[in-house]
């Protein structure tokens, strides 16, 4: 994945890790990173998210942008906007790539924004209540100023359809983040009663939208027809689609037998596992592998692993990026084209 995105950023012109680096060096963002200090030795997760920013660029963070760079170079400029090319750099507008930076710093604010812990859940090993309580307004505060940086570089494009698009786009972000929470507070509720389906609607809101629209919208600005804006839209789509799918499989597919990692119980192996075992019946597994409320999560694993939940889920992760690659079949034969289907190949490819 890292050599995918490394020859994909040399394709673009800069490394996308520097994408937003004119907001992030603003001294506002420099303030409210002197204020998250406060917060080492607690396990508040804003602290995480910050370190993920340092430690991790390569793997999730500046894909979304490097992807919308990617498509828009392997796209090209269109009939109509011929008389704009001197504004091209590296194949790309810099209204483009305007669109890029400004879907990194909306994904980077929804990250900081989950990064909110529920108080009342707290134990006294988690930190000092008060400092807890800080973490949770800088998480808003800081996750809003991106946000609102956002939303004033989106309004600075000057193209209506663009602003619907990406506005739809946190809208359904907000969508699926309340899905994702709206029964964790219930009690006694181990898991979703959700199939398949219902898990990708989801999803789709809550990590696909964004992408979607994004490179739909990278279509509008270069004034590209309206089968090629769906089929950037298809490519966003399936393609974060397959990567979601890749996230959720990684603790069921690693080689290394040592490391447990913990899963979710609503990741769509599980929610395979339960389509094929049924809820009843799941239900009664996880409760035999439940003590004190606190879940056995390497022998619910190889429980999973021992159903068909598994394939199932590597399958539906190679049939969404097979459609991420027909769409690409759309557009003209580039290094960029080439470098979006490596993307998919990445995040479908298993030992």
């Amino acid at each position: 994945w890292s050599q995918v995105v490394s020859e994909a950023e040399k394709i673009v012109g800069y490394p996308t890790s520097f994408m937003s680096l004119r907001c992030l060096l603003s001294d506002e963002l420099s303030n409210i990173a002197m204020q998250v200090r406060k917060l080492v030795g607690t396990k508040h997760p804003l602290l995480d998210t910050a370190r993920g920013f340092v430690y991790d660029s390569r793997n999730n963070l500046q894909m979304r942008g490097l992807v919308v760079l990617l498509i828009s170079k392997a796209a090209g400029p269109s009939t109509a906007e011929l008389s704009f090319q001197h504004d091209m750099v590296s194949g790309i507008y810099s209204s483009q790539r305007s669109l890029a930076e400004i879907t990194e710093l909306i994904h980077t604010a929804f990250l900081v924004h989950r990064g909110i812990v529920n108080i009342g859940e707290l134990k006294s090993c988690d930190g000092p209540l008060k400092d807890m309580q800080f973490g949770n307004k800088m998480a808003v505060l800081s996750g809003d100023f991106l946000l609102a940086n956002a939303c004033t570089s989106l309004a600075q494009l000057q193209n209506t359809k663009v602003v619907e698009l990406i506005s739809s786009a946190i809208g359904d972000l907000v969508q699926g983040i309340y899905y994702e929470n709206s029964k964790s507070s219930e009690e006694n509720c181990l898991t979703d009663d959700i199939g398949i389906s219902r898990w990708k609607e989801q999803v789709f809101l809550s990590h696909s939208a964004l992408l979607a629209k994004s490179c739909q919208a990278a279509m509008e600005l270069a004034k590209h027809s309206a089968e090629i804006q769906d089929m950037a839209f298809q490519y966003g789509k399936h393609m974060s689609m397959s990567h979601k799918l890749h996230s959720d499989l990684q603790p069921f597919v690693r080689e290394s037998s040592s490391d447990t990692i913990a899963f979710s119980l609503n990741s769509a192996p599980a929610i395979l596992h339960q389509e094929f075992r049924g809820r009843e019946a799941w239900l009664k597994q996880i409760r035999e592998h439940t003590h004190r409320c606190a879940c056995v999560f390497q022998q619910l694993q190889e429980a999973i692993k021992a159903g068909k939940g598994v394939t199932s889920a590597i399958d539906l992760c190679r049939c969404h990026g097979n459609r991420a690659l027909a769409a690409l079949e759309r557009f003209p034969p580039s290094e960029a084209r080439d470098a979006l289907a490596n993307i998919v190949y990445a995040v479908t490819r298993f030992p």
